[in-house]
């Protein structure tokens, strides 16, 4: 009885020594705060784009990591969004466990997800890219989409492109979130560790030259 009580707590444990190993290409944290209001230089850049601004109003999660990378942000897209790794398929599965506890909306999760070619990334509002649904976006600027429908929150994943010298590129991933429901912020914070860890790979993924 021990054994099998002790297994999700092992197996949390190995994912996250796994997956927090270091990261070779660096990946900074500049933002993760409650507001969108605070000074903060990826904020300056991002607040540029006037449209960005429906979607920071009122947020109770903000986090903006950056890195910079040659890719151009379809194929960064393309590659954040292949980036499904086994650890990643059974954080899925540990979720469902927490999405069960707090009755929340279930979203089937894939065994894997498909190699999606840059070009197959839709830049066209309403339309799916993996499980994101596209709301905005601009050529080589910025992309935002939004996770399927929940009753506990709203989220909302985006890139915004800020071009530099010698073909690089700087990317801002961003990640929105509304509470809609007091199981809200009880969900997020239980996974809030590991969204940092995920969104951190991914973005180190996506920044390989191809």
């Amino acid at each position: 009885m021990q054994g099998p009580l002790n297994l999700p707590l092992a197996i949390i444990i190995f994912i996250f020594r796994y997956i927090t190993t270091p990261l070779k290409c660096p990946i900074s944290d500049i933002f993760t705060v409650a507001a969108a209001t605070e000074d903060n230089p990826a904020m300056d850049y991002i607040r540029q784009f006037k449209e960005w601004q429906h979607y920071f109003n009122g947020a109770d999660f903000i986090d903006i990591k950056t890195i910079e990378s040659k890719n151009d942000l379809r194929a960064f897209i393309a590659a954040m969004l292949s980036y499904y790794p086994w650890w990643i398929v059974m954080l899925y599965r540990i979720r469902a466990l927490v999405v069960h506890v707090l009755g929340l909306v279930k979203h089937a999760a894939p065994e894997e997800l498909p190699n999606v070619p840059p070009e197959e990334i839709p830049f066209t509002p309403g339309e799916a890219a993996t499980f994101f649904i596209v709301r905005m976006a601009a050529e080589n600027v910025y992309w935002i989409a939004e996770t399927p429908p929940d009753k506990h929150l709203r989220a909302y994943f985006g890139i915004v492109a800020e071009p530099l010298a010698n073909e690089l590129q700087r990317y801002y991933i961003v990640t929105i979130v509304h509470y809609l429901h007091w199981t809200g912020p009880v969900y997020f914070n239980l996974i809030r560790p590991f969204h940092h860890l995920v969104v951190a790979r991914m973005a180190r993924a996506a920044a390989r030259v191809k």
